[in-house]
């Protein structure tokens, strides 16, 4: 796996590209403590073991495993409305030359929290999350002026129905 990380400038570690999956830490037991932390993130090692079979040391253990090989992140997840930022956008790209140096400079910018290279008739897609529509505009301005993109297409949310990060571990 290629699993290359930045700092984001305020010390959080941003996963910019990942390829390939890590299977090889995959056993069940690995899938049902991942399955645990989707549940509540902030679950003890100790429950979280008692549920699964194993010592607290030993889910300690599998769980730096897994986020040391970037199969899992712990996050806080937040409402970026809550937060100042109405504003959420996807946004298309139509690109020429080399796609991944492109989706690589659009990952360093702030506003960018999603980069996608995808099939279709988009090259990329990104979301980006903004404080107002001049903020939108801006990033806007930011994205088609990186070397590559030939076009951008945003689409605007307008309300948000379901968001969630718990889609198992097939």
């Amino acid at each position: 796996m290629t699993n290359r990380q930045h700092d984001s400038g305020n010390g959080a570690r941003r996963v910019a590209v990942r390829e390939g999956a890590s299977h090889a830490l995959l056993d069940d037991v690995a899938k049902q403590i991942i399955e645990q932390l989707q549940e509540d993130g902030r679950r003890p090692y100790a429950t979280i073991g008692k549920a699964v079979g194993l010592s607290e040391a030993a889910v300690r253990q599998r769980v730096q495993r897994l986020l040391d090989a970037g199969v899992m992140q712990i996050v806080a997840v937040t409402d970026p409305l809550q937060l100042g930022f109405p504003r959420q956008a996807m946004i298309g790209l139509r690109t020429n030359g080399d796609l991944e140096a492109v989706a690589d400079r659009l990952a360093e910018l702030e506003e960018v929290d999603y980069v996608v290279i995808t099939a279709g008739s988009f090259d990329l897609l990104t979301e980006v999350v903004c404080r107002n529509d001049d903020h939108l505009l801006e990033i806007l301005q930011r994205l088609r002026s990186v070397e590559g993109v030939l076009a951008t297409e945003a689409f605007v949310y307008l309300k948000l129905r379901k968001q969630t990060y718990s889609w198992g571990t097939a």
